[in-house]
């Protein structure tokens, strides 16, 4: 998989190619907040294949849900979410979904913390 992305403003841009390792919904609080949404869709992309090729971004880092600590990195211009660095999968890098510049590529196969997701919510992960 080749795909570009980038932040709202257009400061920050990417470039990654190879192939993703987890295409997921996560529902942890942790996402929820940051996010400011029911949940963060996320592409698990190598690290070596990632690339910001414009801008800086910044880096906020906490412990998660599980209480590994995570990277949320994002650009110190308009706010925009673009990757996150967990812990939990070295070598990875999780795209922000929406920040891809065609985001229908991801087709998210599983769902994490399913247990806090909306009541209102309804996934299919089957598509």
């Amino acid at each position: 998989m080749n795909a570009e992305g980038g932040c709202l403003c257009g400061a920050v841009r990417y470039t990654f190619t190879g192939e993703p390792f987890r295409q997921f919904v996560c529902h942890c609080r942790d996402c929820q907040r940051s996010g400011g949404s029911a949940f963060h869709v996320g592409l698990a992309v190598p690290r070596g294949g990632f690339r910001i090729t414009q801008g800086e971004l910044q880096t906020y880092e906490s412990a998660s849900d599980s209480g590994r600590r995570i990277k949320r990195c994002f650009c110190p211009a308009c706010g925009s979410g673009v990757i996150n660095e967990p812990e939990v999968l070295p070598g990875y890098v999780v795209i922000r979904v929406g920040t891809l510049d065609d985001p229908s590529v991801v087709a998210p196969k599983q769902e994490l913390y399913a247990s806090k997701r909306a009541r209102w919510l309804a996934i299919d992960t089957e598509a």
